[in-house]
């Protein structure tokens, strides 16, 4: 490649005949030569740098030498040597794109390379930093022999992996009775604080969900209004998020609340408590709790150096 580029670059020069002074400008030659080669290394990533090391570490390839794969969900790729096979990368980790196994590994049956396509903010997002991540090819949902639904088809490839007897049912999500995936968690908090419940709901068909407070048959928010409701769609699909608000807490608004969830296949409910206390209430019960914390933290340490 460093012939053909002289060839090149002395074409250019003697088109714009800017090497009448050749013979003195030798060195200067040389000098713009490995310049551009340094560049041309950078902008590739060091690929071509990469690839002569591994060669070299690789060595002959000897197949009598290499490891047993077991337990290769995704598959099997050639490593970076490309002499000896090992598992390939399952959906959601990290990879090299295109052919090459460079650094991360390639991805296996039915996965693509490409930008992390989870939302911006979440844990690993592609605006974070841009990783490519291993993402299935088939995204539809499939309902499999066992009743679950697999959000793709990747996700019940390696599901069937370790249980043969597994099979695809239908395409399409599994209809099922609501499943409450996040539960409303018990809180407490002073009078005038604000409050919020959260259920999160899976459901094929889709389901509807209510919020109740035990000893009123109502349902919320009624005719209260520092009391709301609202529901959207996600974070996944068949998924349905539903917030119980409580602005300007009281009192009288303790107790438990429950979150309906129903369809026409049935119904489930979760339940939390809501203590909202005083001024002096408040205080003794955050002391009662500092205290038991530090309580169980001696107790930590103790086993700790028990040991």
């Amino acid at each position: 490649m460093s012939g053909m580029r002289v060839i090149v670059f002395l074409g250019v020069c003697l088109t714009l005949h800017t090497c009448r002074a050749f013979p003195n400008q030798l060195s200067d030659l040389r000098d713009d030569l490995m310049e551009y080669e340094q560049l041309d290394d950078e902008l590739d990533g060091g690929t071509q740098q990469n690839w002569t090391r591994a060669a070299e570490e690789c060595g002959r390839c000897e197949l009598d030498q290499c490891p047993h794969t077991r337990g290769c969900r995704a598959g099997v790729v050639l490593d970076s040597c490309g002499c000896c096979m090992e598992c390939a990368n399952l959906e959601g980790q990290a990879c090299d794109p295109g052919q090459r196994n460079l650094f991360y590994g390639l991805c296996g049956t039915g996965l693509r390379c490409q930008a992390d396509p989870r939302p911006a903010g979440t844990a690993g997002g592609a605006e974070e930093d841009e990783e490519e991540v291993c993402v299935c090819e088939e995204q539809e949902p499939v309902c499999g022999s066992d009743g679950v639904t697999y959000m793709n088809k990747c996700q019940f490839r390696e599901a069937a992996f370790s249980r043969a007897e597994l099979r695809v049912k239908g395409k399409g999500p599994c209809k099922t009775v609501p499943v409450i995936k996040v539960p409303p968690q018990s809180q407490v908090n002073g009078t005038g604080s604000s409050m919020v419940f959260l259920c999160e709901v899976f459901a094929f068909p889709m389901a509807l969900v209510e919020w109740r407070k035990e000893g009123r048959d109502v349902v919320l928010p009624g005719d209260d209004p520092h009391i709301s409701v609202q529901s959207r769609g996600g974070p996944l699909k068949f998924e349905l998020s539903s917030w119980l608000q409580i602005e300007g807490a009281e009192p009288g608004d303790s107790g438990t609340y429950r979150c309906v969830a129903r369809n026409n296949l049935g119904s489930v409910s979760a339940s939390a408590v809501l203590g909202v206390l005083g001024a002096e209430e408040l205080s003794s019960y955050l002391a009662n709790r500092v205290s038991v914390m530090e309580q169980l933290m001696d107790a930590t340490d103790y086993d700790n150096d028990s040991y």
